[in-house]
């Protein structure tokens, strides 16, 4: 985790008045921050339950917000303040990066032991020094916020008509339990959030914040699991087990969070290692049912509690429609290339205006294969060096990919139908800061690498750039593998020189002591039969996208302010005059859910149809009036366009770059540890045992200028 936002200097465009707006920004968002979190350290206490809260309601019940009003004020509105903050951080930090002319700042020396790994096995994998301070933080306000609620609830009992004093006390344990668990459903959907606009304010990316989600998943599970089988423990013992299927008009519903729980409890057991992994589609399914476990988790604790969580589940909301509007569009895919190792490269048409940082990533769906099931991959291309196209590598592994590269290599298609979600990635980039870059991959790890080696290229023709060196360590299982470096440049009649580039490529084939000459073929291409339905790749939110992401959540918010404030006073006040006795919990939870969901769809729609309006009728015709007429298919090609397939890519010369490896694995430890530049990052992504290897590497303290980061993602 790096909130310092990399340690940008002030070149790039705006740069020094953007800086001070984003130290600006970063300010106030820690002020906010810090007051909503002291909030909740205070939410458990006397102090805040018998002298605050009677305040706060007699001040903000309202006949236009009811009861609900100061958990809107307090809990609901610092986030969407912080949300939309982040959205014009994001905007500025986005328009200061300009890649070549940021200067190697060391001001965030100070961070790089903290940035260091720590732990290295374990069930929380590779966790920094900061990281560790993170866990530590939190879990202190969940045993603060337990202990707390305990001593207080333990204060003011009083016991019923017969019961004993162990039993009042544990019901009042397995009561706060509940409540404790809050704290990590406030918390769940931030890190899943991929366009997040609060990501980027400290520093991260959804991709890589997906095991803080599973942390706070285990944590919350555990927490609500035992609060829910203690109170039916609780029941039975007291006699009183038909309380389990009571729903109340008003207040706590039992039935209600007991369904919660259930639907709670499969989510859980379908993310277990080896299900997510052997039977994907199993963990896949299981998790659409989150709809209905938040639901009825709102069913169970009113609509005026659920202001308490609702803030990360709404950013969340706004993020998947938004998604889902993008992904109703097929997009125009262009050609494949094939090798003879099972992996395949897709090419898909792009707007010029989509542009991407290094290490993105892209979600995407066949509909011949699925319609459900969208896959992840790191992007191989560059926005920069093809701003006309964007890549991704599919290596065999699994049902769906093996599908997908049967289907796309198969020479009886010419057109194969697309969707995407994304790209996904960093708001800016901040490689340029190291003297050296040493990239150690296993397998199909080496794409997200590509990336950046063609970034690299392109700012290597930017005057007085200050290109990093680069040192591509790469493992692959067979010789046939090796060609897999026959896609790290793209499919174009350009010529790339790579000599611009200072790059050493060591590859190792650990399964094999010779090379077998068969093996070195170069990829097959195949171009696809374009369809009119089809469109390049556009920016959903369009090229402003943050600050277009900040005004839906923003309006959406306000608009849904406005309307329950009107229907409150105009409607529901009347009737009931803020007692919460006329009308039904489940009712009003309905009704105001219904109305945050209309805003969020009206918002979001309106941004992405006329967004999608405005490229299609100033890019889209111009992409298409230059592709010119449909060359004819030659007969013995069996491929669409095949006439136009590129004689030869430059494959002589990466083979120029490498010295390949045989029957053995690379020495990591002497590797790094011989590297003397200043500045090194330490790039990896491969299996669990390869990132581990080389996070006690760069942990262990012996060499200060190692700096850790890991690419491997846990989707």
């Amino acid at each position: 985790m790096d909130a310092t936002g990399h340690g940008r200097g002030g070149g790039g465009r705006g740069g020094g008045g953007s800086g001070v707006t984003r130290l600006t920004i970063l300010a106030t968002v820690l002020i906010v921050s810090l007051g909503y979190l002291m909030m909740w350290i205070l939410l458990p206490t006397s102090l805040y339950k018998r002298t605050w809260k009677p305040k706060l309601k007699a001040k903000l019940n309202s006949t236009f917000f009811g009861t609900q009003g100061p958990n809107i004020l307090i809990f609901t509105t610092p986030i969407i303040l912080i949300a939309l903050l982040g959205s014009i951080y994001a905007y500025f930090e986005k328009q200061s990066h300009s890649f070549g002319v940021i200067r190697k700042d060391e001001k965030v020396k100070w961070l790089a032991r903290w940035r260091r790994p720590v732990l290295i096995t374990g069930p929380l994998g590779v966790v920094s020094w900061i990281e560790l301070s993170f866990i530590l933080m939190f879990l202190a306000l969940l045993i603060w916020s337990f202990s707390v609620y305990l001593h207080v609830g333990y204060g003011h009992i009083t016991l019923k008509h017969g019961e004993k004093r162990w039993m009042a006390k544990w019901e009042v344990t397995v009561f706060r339990l509940g409540p404790t668990g809050n704290i990590c459903l406030s918390f769940l959907f931030y890190p899943i959030t991929r366009a997040s606009t609060i990501l980027p304010l400290f520093g991260l990316t959804s991709e890589a914040s997906v095991k803080y989600h599973i942390w706070l998943g285990h944590t919350l599970m555990t927490l609500f699991t035992a609060h829910g089988l203690g109170y039916l423990l609780y029941w039975a013992v007291s006699g009183h087990l038909s309380l389990a299927l009571k729903w109340k008009k008003a207040g706590i519903s039992n039935i209600a969070g007991e369904i919660s729980l259930l639907i709670g409890l499969i989510l859980w057991v379908a993310t277990i290692p080896r299900i997510r992994r052997k039977i994907f589609e199993v963990f896949l399914y299981t998790h659409y049912l989150y709809i209905l476990f938040m639901l009825f988790f709102f069913f169970h604790v009113g609509i005026s509690y659920a202001f308490y969580v609702l803030p990360g589940f709404l950013l969340f909301m706004i993020d998947r429609y938004v998604r889902f509007l993008q992904s109703k569009q097929g997009v125009r895919l262009l050609s494949a290339r094939v090798l003879t190792c099972e992996v395949v490269e897709l090419n898909f048409s792009k707007s010029p205006g989509l542009s991407y940082n290094p290490t993105s990533i892209i979600f995407v769906n066949i509909p011949k294969i699925s319609k459900l099931q969208w896959h992840p991959f790191s992007i191989s291309s560059s926005s920069v060096l093809e701003n006309d196209r964007l890549s991704v590598i599919i290596s065999v592994d699994g049902d769906w990919t093996r599908k997908a590269f049967d289907m796309v290599s198969s020479s009886s298609i010419d057109r194969l139908e697309a969707s995407v979600e994304g790209p996904y990635g960093p708001v800016s980039n901040h490689l340029l800061r190291y003297d050296l870059l040493v990239m150690i991959s296993g397998g199909s790890g080496i794409t997200p690498y590509f990336s950046i080696i063609r970034e690299l290229l392109s700012a290597s023709t930017t005057p007085n750039s200050q290109i990093p060196k680069i040192l591509l360590i790469c493992s692959f299982k067979n010789s046939s593998d090796l060609s897999m470096l026959n896609l790290l440049l793209p499919l174009s009649s350009t010529t790339y020189d790579l000599s611009r580039l200072d790059l050493q490529i060591k590859a190792y084939v650990t399964r094999e002591k010779t090379e077998i000459e068969e093996n070195q073929t170069q990829p097959r291409t195949i171009w696809f039969k374009p369809n009119a339905s089809d469109t390049p790749i556009f920016p959903s939110l369009g090229k402003n996208g943050y600050l277009w992401l900040g005004a839906i959540i923003s309006s959406s918010f306000i608009g849904f302010l406005i309307i329950i404030g009107i229907l409150t006073r105009y409607y529901i006040y009347p009737i009931d005059h803020n007692t919460n006795e006329i009308f039904a919990t489940w009712e009003r939870t309905i009704l105001y859910l219904l109305i945050l969901c209309v805003c969020i769809v009206i918002t979001s729609s309106i941004v992405v149809i006329g967004n999608k309006k405005r490229n299609y009728s100033i890019e889209t015709r111009q992409i298409i009036s230059t592709e010119g007429v449909t060359p004819q298919v030659t007969p013995e090609s069996g491929y669409y366009n095949a006439d136009r397939e590129l004689e030869s890519l430059p494959y002589q010369s990466i083979i120029d770059f490498t010295d390949v490896h045989y029957g053995e694995r690379p020495d990591l430890k002497l590797m790094l540890f011989g590297q003397r530049e200043s500045s090194v990052g330490v790039l990896v992504c491969g299996p669990p045992a390869l990132r581990h290897e080389v996070a006690a590497i760069c942990g262990s303290g012996l060499a200060e200028n190692l700096h850790f980061e890991s690419l491997s993602f846990t989707w």
